[in-house]
């Protein structure tokens, strides 16, 4: 549970990953929604969208634990990187739905917000949040935060391996995504589900 739970938490929380994020231009016109304020069509979105979540973050934490296993956390990085994103299209597909993840310090550059979504990410908003759309959407943002086992891969210098730094420095020349101590804010979710 250790390393699986940091690569896990990395790939499936907030480091980068799932890369189904496209900006759609934010009109300005999405609004914060109380959990105890959702319509009744508002909370069957919300339904699919948590379902959505537990199946990526499932799908995911089952490859990275395999992996982890077998070939240890410097292979696992690979995961994240390749493996994530096709997870996610996948999970969005069958859901009808738009997934990812995204963080004030992106590790894949492709992870940046939604439009819809950038506020809660420069606030750093640290509960669910949740935001009904001008066309009858609903986003979902559910925070991510560091574990301990994430530090191998999310931590400080001290606390990630050589072999690690230097795989990450490979697939993400640009890494921002360390420098955190447990419980730390990492990223959040993403989810939006149309009408």
């Amino acid at each position: 549970m250790k390393l699986t739970t940091l690569c896990l938490v990395l790939a499936v929380a907030a480091a980068g990953v799932i890369g189904c994020a496209t900006n759609d231009g934010d009109d300005g016109s999405w609004t914060t929604v109380a959990e105890a304020d959702l319509t009744p069509a508002q909370q069957q979105q919300l339904d699919r969208a948590m379902e959505a979540r537990k199946i990526l973050f499932s799908r995911l934490s089952t490859k990275l634990k395999s992996t982890l296993e077998e070939a240890g956390p410097v292979e696992a990085i690979g995961v994240c990187k390749d493996a994530a994103p096709v997870i996610a299209e996948e999970v969005s597909e069958e859901h009808g739905l738009r997934i990812g993840r995204t963080s004030f310090k992106l590790r894949n550059p492709e992870n940046v917000a939604p439009d819809w979504a950038k506020s809660v990410v420069e606030d750093r908003v640290s509960e669910n949040t949740y935001l009904a759309g001008p066309g009858g959407e609903l986003g979902v943002m559910l925070p991510i935060r560091v574990q301990a086992p994430c530090l191998t891969c999310h931590g400080g210098e001290e606390d990630i391996p050589a072999e690690v730094q230097a795989s990450l420095a490979n697939y993400y020349p640009e890494d921002d995504g360390t420098g955190f101590t447990v419980e730390d804010l990492r990223g959040w979710f993403w989810i939006e589900v149309g009408s």
